[in-house]
């Protein structure tokens, strides 16, 4: 456009270099405020945390900057306040909207001893927090900083943007000499340098980017890059791990199956006698069971662990046993009917009578099956991986709705199976939570981390779910094949704009004018079709 401008200039066409000048003006302005409200909506982000906080000293409370707050510090966050720090309370009860970091849908009841997050909202009573962390160091902050890395990081189709922008330049310098050769057509040969723009993909191109990464942040994703996002965009097999990702990783009693003349009360009331000091998973859950249904305890003496069979222990003063199929019958009871196929089993008996059972399993994540049938939707091949048995991972598929699993798998397992599926031309995204997943996850073309998992799994993925939830990933590969669309509509309507326009300007066909009016509309057009990815600056 200088180059379009200088010519004009020399050619004394004054009033097409005013035109230029002034629609290429329009475009500066509206393409500066379309990205300025891409910046606006991360920086949002940062704003929801207060620049104060109250401090608690010996003779009372006051105001202190963020800045100067430091770990040992006791703050004051009083009923609609929004939480400043990572900490603990210290006093006061109160309920705690914090579904920004950890995606809990109701408020969670605070009392002294528990945790509280910065960027969370205090609802109704005042809490007094010891400050843990604060600013990056806190779990909002890590947030803000991936957000910020993730804006400033280029994706390959970014570069590729630049280079298309430069060779179009190119395209149009070398038309433009072929028209002044041919035409000796000053006018014209201008035309042809001010009908071809570039800036639809150069500033489109990043734009689309920043508004899908933002986007996702708005719904508790964090994506590491737009190299990840681009990657995502092309994922069509998604492997997911069971414990911790598509289950809660905690166990629950799902049935309990008294014998004849045997109340389930007084069946749930002999085994968490028994299990009350227990620390296996299975026992905790048959205690929880019991305080759930408020299941008064009886007393329990002379326990014995037996490690991988069960308990011996005296309930109520008869001999009692709380185990296994094979630890029960091999004490001569009979233990009657078929092995359940999807749930861990533990059976009661007192003296030489059987009492019954308990079916316990993992309880699937309620957004596990919505996400699971939306990835199906996208065409995208879905794939159970577990290190579980095949009837628990057949059980938990089925319930899901996903065809393909594969059970028992150790970590080195998983990542083979990644691995395969690469080779065999498959963009993989791996979803896990633990240390035995980080393998794959490094592996994987994008590796999906749970926010609860483990610190190794959160630095091996590339995206991150802050809250654990399952719909927000489904809707993050929805944005990402947005992004692709709409970049791949800006590259595609720019090379015809410019082709078309240029072989018209060469022609003699569009004057100076109709070509500036021409690259103004075609540019300003693609960069708002980036912004249709930006978030809302209210609500998204």
């Amino acid at each position: 456009m200088t180059i379009a401008l200088a010519a004009a200039l020399v050619i004394g066409e004054i009033f097409t270099a005013l035109v230029i000048v002034f629609f290429v003006l329009i475009a500066e302005v509206l393409e500066e405020k379309t990205i300025e409200r891409g910046r606006h909506a991360l920086r949002a982000l940062t704003d929801q945390l207060p620049k104060l906080a109250e401090l608690v000293s010996a003779s009372g409370t006051q105001s202190k900057s963020l800045a100067d707050i430091v770990a040992g510090d006791v703050v004051v966050i009083r009923p609609g306040g929004c939480i400043p720090v990572d900490g603990d309370v210290v006093k006061g009860n109160s309920f705690v909207a914090q579904a920004a970091i950890t995606g809990e849908s109701l408020p969670v009841e605070k009392v002294a001893g528990d945790s509280v997050y910065a960027g969370t909202m205090n609802q109704s009573g005042v809490l007094e927090v010891r400050v843990a962390k604060v600013g990056t160091d806190t779990a909002f902050g890590k947030i803000i900083e991936a957000v910020e890395r993730a804006e400033e990081s280029r994706a390959p189709v970014q570069r590729l943007a630049d280079q298309l922008a430069a060779y179009l330049v190119y395209f149009a310098l070398s038309a433009a000499f072929i028209t002044f050769v041919v035409t000796h057509d000053s006018r014209a040969t201008i035309s042809v340098i001010i009908v071809a723009g570039a800036c639809g993909v150069a500033a489109g191109t990043p734009l689309a980017i920043l508004g899908a990464v933002g986007r996702a942040a708005r719904r508790g994703v964090i994506v590491k890059g737009g190299l990840y996002l681009e990657r995502l965009s092309s994922v069509d097999t998604v492997v997911l791990d069971k414990t911790g990702t598509l289950t809660y990783g905690d166990t629950e009693v799902r049935a309990i199956v008294p014998e004849p003349g045997v109340s389930e009360e007084g069946l749930l009331s002999v085994a968490a006698s028994a299990e009350r000091f227990s620390e296996h998973p299975l026992g905790r859950a048959i205690v929880r069971k019991a305080a759930a249904r408020e299941v008064p305890l009886l007393e329990s003496e002379d326990i014995h662990y037996l490690p991988g069979k069960g308990i011996h222990c005296w309930v109520g003063h008869l001999p009692t046993l709380v185990g296994s199929r094979d630890f029960i019958a091999r004490l001569g009871i009979d233990v009657l009917g078929g092995q359940s196929s999807s749930c861990a089993e533990v059976f009661v008996a007192q003296g030489s009578r059987l009492l019954g059972k308990f079916q316990i399993s993992d309880s699937v994540r309620r957004s596990a099956g919505p996400a699971v049938r939306s990835l199906q939707q996208m065409n995208i091949r879905v794939l159970l991986m577990t290190g579980d048995s095949v009837p628990i991972a057949r059980a938990v598929a089925q319930e899901l709705g996903v065809n393909d699993f594969v059970a028992g798998l150790l970590p080195q397992g998983k990542l083979e199976r990644v691995r395969e599926l690469q080779a065999a031309g498959h963009k993989v995204a791996m979803v896990g939570d633990g240390i035995n997943d980080a393998p794959a996850l490094v592996e994987s073309n994008v590796g999906v981390a749970m926010g609860s998992g483990t610190d190794i799994a959160r630095e091996s993925g590339g995206i991150i779910l802050i809250g654990n939830d399952l719909a927000k990933f489904s809707e993050v590969v929805d944005i990402a094949k947005r992004c692709r669309r709409v970049i791949l509509t800006n590259f595609i309507g720019t090379i015809a704009v410019d082709v078309v326009g240029i072989v018209l300007a060469m022609c003699g066909v569009l004057n100076p004018i109709a070509a500036a009016l021409i690259h103004v509309c075609s540019e300003t057009a693609f960069i708002l079709n980036s912004a249709r990815l930006l978030p809302a600056l209210s609500k998204d």
